[in-house]
């Protein structure tokens, strides 16, 4: 059996000339999970490497290709790239200052909407990546109780400071992870025996709202599990920090911690802070306020002010919108169609997590190749998912583009089903 394709497979000609050049100047060409060299670009001969332009929920490889984006530069792209309002505050702010020997008033226009915004904020501090906020509040948590040990669950990502990471990874240190201690997700009862174990030694636990990791379907609290948490922190003074890096402001622009129903005493915002200008955020109760005043922590564009007026920018906008609302319903309306575009082809399409920031795993193959082999011939559509990540929405996203998700996914689908008939029962 053959399938005719419907869409003409994109082609990367340029892409492939700039990372010749690139692997002579850059580590691996392009570094990090963005690159070939991870192994998530399977086969390497079916994606884009480097892009020319992006506009609302699209953007362009140096080829000229088209693409449907579902990563959203992995999570800045909230409202749309090249959004107006926010280019339009930025711009605005430019032209007054950015970095500048003190810091612009508006840094303190932008922290007051955010403890307003925000229901466990009480303070915000402001710095450029993520981890810059998860490292931040290990600190706050260490300072604040005079303790060593902080608890993770497994599955976790926190940024890429040796603290985060594991014993087995070039360059990190026995010393690095000595104090980490590793918790299954949605275990109370593992937790409390942890936490009892180790009285008197945890500052600090640090979570995800829910389970978003990288190569296994998502996982939802279950009823009662963060409630739970939240005793055990208080019962031994434990700092509960809340990395909503990735889901904040998708599921709830009051903060992750307040739609699953309890109160973070730290948490961390950056991704969908001000749409992809450069800034990130760690807010919390006024308890640790001075605790953080205390630390030697800072860095030399954490007070550029133009990314401060993006950011109001975006989380008036956001609010205008009800963004949260609006990423359910479209994650909802998409992961749907393309469940239902896999059936059709009889595969087993599973979407996990919440459709804000939805997963997406083939279940037919546990080798996950053969979601990769899906994955290729979308991105070779024009629609570009991952094969190993949570994907993203954004507000510039039509019913017209999910719906044309949908169809490059069925064509997908269909050349897939075709290259295995042993899948066929």
């Amino acid at each position: 059996m053959t399938t005719t394709p419907l869409t003409t497979p994109y082609t990367y000609t340029r892409s492939r000339e700039l990372f010749d050049r690139a692997f002579q100047v850059i580590p691996s060409g392009i570094y990090g999970h963005q690159g070939p060299a991870e192994g998530c670009y399977i086969p390497t001969s079916a994606f884009p490497f480097f892009s020319e332009r992006a506009e609302g929920t699209r953007f362009w490889d140096v080829d000229g290709n088209e693409y449907l984006d579902y990563m959203c530069g992995y999570g800045p792209n909230i409202l749309g790239y090249n959004d107006p309002r926010v280019h339009a505050a930025a711009a605005a702010q430019q032209r007054l200052e950015d970095v500048v020997t003190i810091p612009s008033a508006i840094m303190v226009d932008f922290a007051e909407l955010l403890v307003d915004t925000v229901a466990s904020a009480d303070w915000a501090f402001f710095a450029k990546n993520g981890g810059d906020t998860t490292t931040l509040a290990v600190l706050t948590a260490r300072a604040a109780t005079r303790r060593k040990k902080i608890v993770f669950f497994d599955g976790f990502y926190h940024g890429v400071a040796p603290w985060t990471q594991k014993l087995d990874y070039p360059g990190v240190l026995a010393e690095d992870v000595a104090h980490n201690l590793y918790a299954p997700w949605n275990d109370l009862a593992a937790l409390r025996r942890m936490f009892a174990e180790h009285a008197g030694e945890i500052a600090g636990l640090i979570a995800q709202p829910y389970m978003h990791g990288n190569f296994v379907d998502n996982e939802l609290p279950a009823p009662g599990f963060w409630q739970g948490v939240r005793a055990l922190c208080d019962e031994y003074g434990v700092v509960l920090i809340v990395d909503d890096v990735r889901a904040g402001f998708r599921l709830d622009l009051a903060g992750s911690d307040h739609y699953f129903g309890f109160r973070a005493d730290l948490i961390c915002f950056c991704k969908a802070l001000a749409n992809g200008y450069n800034v990130s955020a760690l807010c919390g109760r006024e308890e640790l306020k001075d605790v953080v005043s205390s630390l030697s922590y800072t860095g030399s564009y954490w007070m550029s002010a133009v990314p401060f007026a993006a950011g109001i920018a975006t989380l008036t906008a956001l609010r205008e919108l009800d963004a949260p609302a609006l990423f359910d319903r479209l994650g909802t309306t998409l992961t749907t169609g393309l469940v239902s575009a896999a059936a059709d082809h009889g595969l087993h399409l599973v979407a996990s997590g919440a459709p804000a920031l939805f997963y997406l795993r083939l279940a037919d193959d546990p080798s996950l190749m053969l979601h990769q082999e899906w994955v290729a011939e979308c991105v070779q559509r024009g629609v570009f998912l991952t094969s190993h990540h949570n994907h993203f929405l954004n507000a510039a996203l039509t019913e017209a583009d999910i719906a044309r998700t949908v169809e490059v996914a069925h064509e997908a689908f269909g050349i897939v089903a075709a290259r295995h008939p042993e899948l066929r029962g």
